[in-house]
């Protein structure tokens, strides 16, 4: 890292210390920050789950891990004092809370950017209203929007970052692809097509049965090989939905690698279809083809947790307007699939 100018930071610090889905949202705002300081040290404070992905991103220099606020009393002062030692110029809070502003706060960052909302912002001297409550953009928009503020407070037009944000060395994907074929009997060039029925709970996602309905009205003329993916704890939920699939060419891939693995699995595929959870979001960040199921909450809708890839590489479904908002049972799974299929796999 070079000496920074008069007036750039020489190394700051990214808050986005929440779920996999919202720190993948991130990306684009550490993007534009890496393309305005090129010779920034660009630190994230995230959490220890959400870990394998941020050392992934190529944005990012060193990860410093939230112990949470169920941590022992000593963990607080700690991490106060890690991130002290660093000397960070500046801070860019991207999901606050009060306990992390106070940490960044009694660890004299000069700096500290954050959106103008609750008791938090009451520890940060640079504020910018934003309404997320509202669902009025993208969850990344609203990110890019505080790294926007910052670099033009530096003087530098902040540039949008651009899909891919997620790239894998193509020997390494077509090694990785090879022998998951092999091991589970896919014909070369036979599209896989990633269904992931597992979710975060953050927000209402499709049954298993939907799930398996889906699945069998997907079409493609030559083919396609269903992956049933599943992490920690989703097993039975994968296998239930694979158990309604009758004679429908599949496979349950159950993720035991970490992240960074499940994530390469992904840019395997040709298609990920699932509900509004962190491997949507990895699989947005590869820009490969999403089709996603969403509540009608505003909190929660497709608008504010839109993917992060190509506008032509991603479909939503949500309950229709006389349905309620949480009511995923009043999806017209026929449509999906039709869609799915004459967009995706056609």
């Amino acid at each position: 890292m070079s000496p920074a100018r008069a007036g750039v930071p020489r190394r700051i610090l990214v808050v986005r210390n929440d779920k996999l889905g919202d720190l993948m949202l991130a990306w684009p705002a550490l993007a534009m920050l890496r393309q305005g300081l090129p010779d920034c040290g660009i630190d994230v404070l995230a959490n220890a789950y959400t870990e394998d992905m941020a050392r992934l991103c190529p944005s990012i220099n060193e990860v410093i891990l939230d112990p949470g606020p169920a941590a022992t009393r000593n963990a607080g002062p700690t991490l106060m004092n890690t991130i002290r030692s660093r000397r960070y110029d500046a801070a860019i809070v991207l999901y606050a809370t009060t306990r992390i502003a106070r940490v960044l706060w009694q660890a004299r960052i000069p700096c500290r950017v954050a959106p103008a909302t609750k008791v938090a912002q009451l520890f940060s001297n640079r504020r910018l209203r934003q309404r997320r409550s509202r669902s009025e953009k993208p969850e990344y928009a609203y990110n890019e929007d505080l790294a926007a503020y910052y670099l033009r407070s530096l003087g530098i037009e902040p540039t949008p970052a651009k899909a891919p944000l997620l790239r894998f060395d193509e020997a390494d994907v077509a090694a990785l692809d090879q022998s998951f074929r092999g091991e589970h009997g896919i014909a070369p060039g036979v599209p896989l097509v990633f269904l992931h029925p597992g979710s975060g709970g953050s927000a209402r996602n499709l049954s298993a049965a939907q799930y398996a309905a889906l699945a069998r009205g997907l079409r493609s003329p030559g083919g396609h090989h269903l992956v049933i993916s599943a992490g920690p704890g989703e097993e039975a939920h994968a296998r239930s939905v694979a158990s309604g699939l009758g004679n429908h060419p599949h496979t349950v891939y159950i993720s035991s690698g970490g992240l960074q693995r499940f994530a390469l699995h992904l840019a395997c595929g040709a298609l990920f279809v699932g509900g509004s959870t962190g491997p949507l979001h990895i699989a947005g960040a590869l820009d490969l083809p999403t089709a996603a199921f969403y509540p009608r909450r505003r909190s929660a809708t497709s608008l504010r947790w839109q993917t992060m890839n190509r506008p032509e590489h991603r479909l939503a479904f949500c309950p229709p307007p006389d349905a309620d908002e949480e009511d995923m049972s009043r999806v017209d799974i026929d449509t999906a699939a039709g869609e799915i299929s004459a967009r995706f796999l056609a």
